[in-house]
Order: C-alpha cells, then sequence, then structure tokens
C-alpha cells in the first residue's frame, strides 16, 4: 500500500473512537484474556521480554501495565554524553533548527511554533537550537527519560488529531506532529531550554508524566497549561523517568543550544534509551536511575 493511500484510509477512520475503545480495554483487568492479548503481541511484534522487570506476560494484570513494563536493573546503561537518548525507538529526522524550520521529511518542515501550541515566544528560544524526531514502535519500551539534568517549568497539552506517527504517514501527511494532540514539557538546563514534546496517535490510549498523572483522559478539545515555579518546580537528573505512552508513538526533543549528533545518527537508524545523543562527553556523569521501578498511576 503505497502512503497517500494508507493517508486517504486513516482520514476515513474514526480516530478518536477507535483510540478511547482500545484505551478503555487496555486498562481494564480481563484476567485470561488481557494475557493471551499479550502474548499474541509479543509474538507478533517479536518483543524481547528478557529485558524487561517481570518477563512473564501472565504478571500483568492489563495490557497498559505491559506497554507500560519497566526494565530490568542495567539493561540501560547510561553513556557518558552531555545528552542522552530518551527512549528505545528509530530516529525519524535530527539536526538543526533553521529560522525555527523544523524537518518532518523530505520535503516538508513545519514551524517550531506550530509544534508548541502556537507560543511565539517559547518558539523563538529554539529558532536555532537543535532536534531529534524519535518514533517509537508497538515493540519498543515505551517510558521516557531526561536526555540531561533538567528543572521542569512548564507543560503544555495540545488537543488535536490522532493520526499514525509511522514513517509512511510523517512522509504523507505536513504538520504531522503539528497536528495530533501533544504534551510539550519545557525544562531548564545548564545549556539553555529544552523540550520534549510527547505525540499523541491513534490508539495510544494515553500520554503520561510522572508528575501529573494521565494527561488526556478527558480529552476535552481544550488546550491546558501549567507553570512549575519556585516552590512548585521540578529538578530531575539526567537519565530520570518522566513519563509513558500506551502503546507506541513519538517523542520531539528540541534544544535551545546546538550540539552535534553522532555520525551515526541517521534516519531509520535504531537508538536505545541511554545511548549519547551528542558528540560532547559531559564531566559529571548523573548516577544512574532504577528502570524497575514503577510509573506513576494516573
Amino acid at each position: 500500500m503505497n502512503d497517500a493511500l494508507a493517508l486517504a484510509l486513516q482520514r476515513c477512520l474514526p480516530k478518536h473512537l477507535l483510540t478511547r475503545a482500545a484505551g478503555a480495554f487496555a486498562r481494564r483487568p480481563c484476567g485470561w484474556l488481557s494475557t493471551a492479548a499479550i502474548r499474541a503481541f509479543i509474538r507478533h511484534y517479536r518483543v524481547d521480554m528478557s529485558e524487561a522487570a517481570q518477563p512473564d506476560p501472565a504478571a500483568y494484570a492489563t495490557f497498559n501495565d505491559f506497554f507500560t513494563r519497566a526494565l530490568r536493573d542495567g539493561a540501560r546503561p547510561l553513556a557518558q554524553a552531555a545528552r542522552l537518548c530518551p527512549v528505545d525507538g528509530a530516529i525519524s529526522q535530527c539536526g538543526a533548527i533553521a529560522d525555527g524550520q523544523i524537518l518532518q521529511a523530505k520535503g516538508q518542515h513545519y514551524t517550531a511554533a506550530e509544534l508548541l501550541g502556537g507560543d511565539a515566544a517559547l518558539a523563538a528560544r529554539f529558532a536555532h537550537g537543535s532536534f531529534a524526531t524519535l518514533y517509537l514502535s508497538p515493540r519498543d519500551y515505551h517510558r521516557i527519560h531526561l536526555p540531561c539534568a533538567a528543572t521542569l517549568r512548564e507543560m503544555i497539552f495540545v488537543p488535536g488529531a490522532l493520526y499514525s506517527v509511522n514513517p509512511a504517514t510523517a512522509r504523507a501527511l505536513p504538520g504531522l506532529f503539528a497536528r495530533n494532540e501533544r504534551a510539550v514539557c519545557v525544562f531548564d538546563t545548564a545549556e539553555g531550554a529544552m523540550a520534549l514534546v510527547l505525540v499523541g496517535a491513534t490508539i495510544v490510549g494515553s500520554i503520561r508524566t510522572v508528575w501529573a498523572g494521565t494527561l488526556n483522559a478527558r480529552r476535552d478539545g481544550q488546550m491546558h497549561k501549567w507553570r512549575y515555579d519556585g516552590d512548585d518546580a521540578l529538578s530531575f537528573p539526567q537519565g530520570a523517568e518522566i513519563g509513558s505512552f500506551a502503546l507506541g508513538s513519538t517523542v520531539i526533543a528540541l534544544f535551545e543550544r546546538p550540539a552535534p549528533f553522532p555520525a551515526d545518527w541517521l534516519p531509520a537508524r535504531s537508538v536505545r534509551m541511554g545511548e549519547a545523543m551528542c558528540e560532547t562527553v559531559a564531566t559529571t556523569p548523573d548516577t544512574e536511575p532504577d528502570f524497575s521501578r514503577t510509573s506513576t498511576p494516573s
């Protein structure tokens, strides 16, 4: 099936309805049915359960528990680098942000302002920075970690569509990541501002953060903003878990201060959480976090 036909089929689907239905099943403990579905999913997508803190499919009460599974200790050692890859997945695109323009696919760009919910002042901070768009497939580890030590300053939930974010849709649909619903998490770091944009997609039942729980539970069509100033500011070490997806999706990392990506960071390359995502070395790497802990429930 070519990209245009796949997109045309997506336009016809009731994407929000399908996502709500899938989310309802994924959240509900269904006993043997949940276990059978999890086992079938593992076989179909060839999920490596040897990396999981709990490798037994029958130990997961719900599909969501399985999707957001923790890793065993030592499964993702942290590189000694100033910035680390925040997720397991594949590179969609990465590179420089040129006058606020971000590359989506060959011949297609969208603006940082569009991605960040129309906040022109925030987008201006990244106008000449760098970005990495990372696609999480259904088989991947679905938790999201910090590339560097950071302090949370703002979060914006932007309502939108729920198109698939797979590579075929990224090639076919202009402005895909600025169309879909997303959570924009804005941090201060030692090298300026950083934003991690968690992009929703078809069948992705929820976007969660460790400080606010599930963000898209209501899907009321409204933009929501939260500020974290003064006593409300939240600081995290490099590699700390900050959220998760139920099923696969995409994370877009924006950095105010550009830094060269590794030479082998090219589109379609597989990446793992904790590997170096820039060529500069951290002078004092943070203590490695515990990946086996449970995500904060919604």
